[in-house]
């Protein structure tokens, strides 16, 4: 499996508490359903969908530069970069994973 600037899945595997082996496993059975992988540019809904939010939500993140975006032509594109980064700030933040 190629390496790519996602989030370290080793990080993630530890935060969920199931071993990497197993994580990459699954990453790679449900790879199918989730398109093109080495795609650089996301569309809206496909950004929404790998964030598990709704594409108003994602707007939202747009408008607000939270998250950069480039218009190419007629279509809005989102680095998968930026999708990472914007992971990676929220689960950096003090106090992740407390109730509320």
């Amino acid at each position: 499996m190629p390496q790519s600037t996602s989030l370290p899945l080793a990080q993630i595997a530890q935060l969920l508490g199931v071993p990497e082996d197993s994580l990459r496993a699954l990453i790679t059975a449900r790879g199918g359903s989730q398109g093109d992988g080495t795609l650089v540019g996301l569309t809206v809904a496909e950004a929404a969908r790998r964030m598990g939010i709704g594409r108003t939500t994602l707007y939202k993140y747009l408008s607000s530069g939270e998250i950069p975006s480039a218009k190419v032509g007629r279509l809005r594109r989102i680095p998968v970069e930026a999708v990472n980064d914007f992971l990676q700030r929220r689960l950096s933040r003090k106090g992740f994973g407390t109730a509320a």
